[in-house]
């Protein structure tokens, strides 16, 4: 018996080195196969910002200019690694842990509305972790629900008649119900859109979508109307539908003060760290939400031109690995997340502009916040994912 242990040892030691070079080997053939154009618009993007958080918000913390900015670069690199290992675990294996995914999303929005979730500024949406830091699960519920619901269509691709509709419009209901209890209408409409493009890559009839399209709208107003909403937030996503006379009114500063610090930038822009709306503060949650004004301010349209430039190459780049991909399956979780970064990125830039209502979304990439970026890092990494594989 002693015999046959040291022979097995020493039969299958030379073989050791020679699967670790393979590994080493696979991993070179990997990075290789990424979508360095995504990766490279998104790490200009990210860069972009923190530049972007430490003009916006380096007089907001006396005594530490880089407050905002040390977490904001933490959180990147969580972020990175994170994102590390996504793309080293075939993303096709993600379909067999799809009713994984969902229940931790359920569970982990469910548990922050617990005792085990903190309330910040009248909300209990966070996680309070060690050192001051916070966790927000509703940003990360984009990309859990969009691996589950992702694999549930593919399941039943085939199959997709009214009832499996309503299968996956209940399915998605539960998690959005838990964000509302949470106050935060702006993620819900993300996740619905998300849900919306995910059932129209599926091949959902198009009577079908705009039937869903108008229940989300009706869901949407009467979350609005039902008195659900704190007035503040009413008032935030009515303002940009009230007449001129009312937008003069305290609830309106936000959106007021944005489009004037933009208007401020012109072509070229006040000059990085020069702007004097950026300067004194006159933007509130300049930081987070409102980034886009610093950008305007400071870098003018040039700038404000610029950054949306590199948004289209980060969609068009998510667009083109959906069309490549190997399997259906990765298909339809590039279109959700093509869906989220499209309106986010819509509807955070048009809230700066005037155009569009005052949600509370933050702009992927840029907004300063932890749980934002590294949702957003996921993301990128799950479709450079599909990208590296789509020869497989």
């Amino acid at each position: 018996m002693a015999m046959s242990v040291r022979t097995r040892s020493s039969y299958a030691s030379p073989y050791a080195p020679a699967k670790r070079r393979r590994r080493i080997l696979l991993d070179r053939e990997l990075v290789a196969q990424l979508d360095w154009v995504l990766l490279s618009a998104c790490g200009a993007i990210a860069l972009f910002g923190v530049i972007m958080i430490y003009s916006a918000s380096r007089t907001l913390v006396p005594g530490d200019p880089t407050y905002f900015v040390k977490r904001q670069l933490l959180a990147l690199v969580i972020g990175v690694v994170l994102g590390i290992g996504i793309l080293r675990f075939d993303y096709r294996k993600l379909r067999d842990f799809s009713l994984v995914a969902y229940i931790a999303v359920v569970a982990l929005l469910f548990l922050v509305i617990s005792p085990f979730g903190s309330s910040v500024k009248g909300h209990q949406a966070w996680f309070q972790l060690p050192f001051g830091f916070q966790l927000q699960p509703s940003e990360l519920a984009k990309f859990g629900l969009v691996v589950a619901l992702a694999g549930y269509v593919n399941e039943f691709r085939h199959d997709i008649d009214p009832w499996r509709i309503c299968v996956i419009v209940g399915l998605a209901l539960v998690p959005i119900l838990l964000v509302q209890l949470q106050g935060d209408l702006g993620t819900n409409i993300v996740l619905i859109f998300a849900v919306i493009g995910l059932l129209a890559v599926a091949g959902v009839p198009a009577r079908y979508l705009v039937i869903l399209t108008m229940l989300g709208v009706t869901l949407i107003f009467a979350v609005i109307s039902l008195g659900i909403l704190q007035q503040y937030q009413v008032d935030r996503l009515t303002t940009v539908f009230a007449s001129s006379g009312k937008n003069q009114t305290a609830t309106a500063y936000n959106q007021n003060q944005s489009v004037a610090t933009i208007a401020t930038g012109g072509f070229n822009g006040q000059g990085l760290l020069k702007g004097p709306q950026t300067r004194l503060g006159f933007v509130p949650e300049q930081q987070t939400d409102f980034i886009f004004t610093a950008v305007g301010e400071e870098l003018g349209f040039v700038g404000a031109t610029t950054l949306p430039g590199l948004f289209g190459l980060v969609i068009w780049r998510t667009w083109r690995t959906a069309r490549i991909a190997s399997d259906f399956y990765g298909t339809l979780v590039c279109a959700g997340v093509l869906a989220l970064f499209a309106f986010q990125i819509f509807e955070n830039v048009g809230m700066t502009l005037g155009i569009m209502p005052v949600t509370g979304i933050p702009l992927p990439f840029m907004s300063y916040g932890g749980s934002s970026l590294l949702a957003s890092c996921a993301c990128i990494a799950l479709v450079c994912n599909v990208y590296a594989r789509r020869f497989v």
